[in-house]
């Protein structure tokens, strides 16, 4: 019977793990800060510089050197961004310059207006399907396709300058929690991304079709021109939308080459509970693949948005007081 051939260790060779190169040094490590005593700088530093930790460094250095450098930091988001109350930290990164467009999908706007004008939003869906009544809230209705509808017919505006503008002009109570709002008072582009019967405000009888069509379209026009601007850098966020704004910021992106601008050399970042197909793939994937770079962070926003916020105002009060 043939014996089986077995390998001959002794033949090995070894290499001393001090000549070879590691890829984790105690340098990179976590560190435990005090919470009762550690500045905002200091847990920031304490985190290790590996994977998710690591690529948010990134992606706070992009954002911060996109805006030295006049480049565009679009923020597009679903609508579970405001659901979850970050409306406060987003606007206060627009206030401060850091955000220069917003652009989100239709029920981000449902819920930022009853936010502005009442306070509250978001109903139990579950219990009022049962009677027919889900979605059927009549002033967000009334509010929003009066808007468009008047909108539409009076002037040029789009669909989310023309809310954000009305909110201001009728005083909402909560018009400072409102990104609406915020941005028709701070002129910064907000674009608002329809799709006909997705939302509660389409089922009403004050819905308008051509009116919600025209205002959304003119705000897919205004995204387009807004994409070329990332030309040579420049960050675009993708909060909370699984469908819409990946498939709106592929076209729109489309359109910005199309026109002649060489749109390339920015970084994208997908914030996210779960990986999903189409923020992958046209948010972080395709529009960088020729020069660029695309980021993901699963997680709940509630929790990562505060977070890159605040790693952001702590390095530009850092770039600050060197220059000071």
């Amino acid at each position: 019977m043939t014996r089986p051939r077995r390998a001959d260790f002794s033949r090995i060779r070894t290499i001393s793990v001090l000549n070879r190169k590691s890829t984790v040094t105690l340098r990179d490590h976590a560190r435990p800060v005090d919470g009762a005593r550690a500045s905002f700088a200091e847990f920031s530093a304490s985190m290790p510089r590996f994977l998710a930790a690591a690529n948010l460094r990134t992606l706070v250095d992009d954002i911060v050197r996109s805006r030295r450098r006049k480049k565009p930091v679009i923020v597009m988001m679903g609508a579970h961004v405001v659901k979850v109350g970050l409306a406060p930290v987003v606007i206060d990164l627009l206030e401060r310059g850091v955000i220069t467009a917003v652009a989100m999908n239709s029920a981000a706007a449902i819920h930022d207006v009853e936010t502005a004008l009442w306070g509250r939003t978001s109903e139990d869906v579950a219990e009022n399907i049962l009677d027919g009544t889900f979605g059927m809230a009549r002033e967000t209705g009334e509010f929003i396709n009066g808007t468009l509808t008047a909108a539409h017919r009076e002037g040029d505006l789009g669909y989310g300058e023309a809310l954000g503008r009305r909110l201001l002009a009728e005083h909402a109570p909560h018009a400072g929690s409102s990104l609406l709002a915020s941005c028709a008072r701070l002129t910064i582009p907000l674009t608002v991304h329809a799709a006909i019967g997705t939302d509660i405000v389409h089922q009403q009888p004050s819905m308008d079709g051509a009116a919600t069509g025209e205002m959304s379209f003119r705000d897919f026009r205004q995204l387009c021109d807004l994409c070329r601007g990332l030309t040579g850098g420049g960050v675009v966020l993708n909060i909370g939308s699984a469908v819409i704004m990946p498939e709106v910021f592929l076209k729109a992106l489309t359109v910005a080459r199309n026109l002649g601008a060489p749109a390339r050399g920015f970084t994208t970042a997908v914030f996210d509970m779960f990986p999903m197909y189409r923020p992958t793939m046209n948010v972080k994937l395709r529009p960088t693949q020729d020069g660029g770079r695309g980021l993901s962070f699963l997680g709940h926003h509630e929790i990562l948005v505060p977070l890159l916020a605040a790693m952001i105002r702590e390095r530009l009060a850092v770039r600050k007081a060197r220059r000071g």
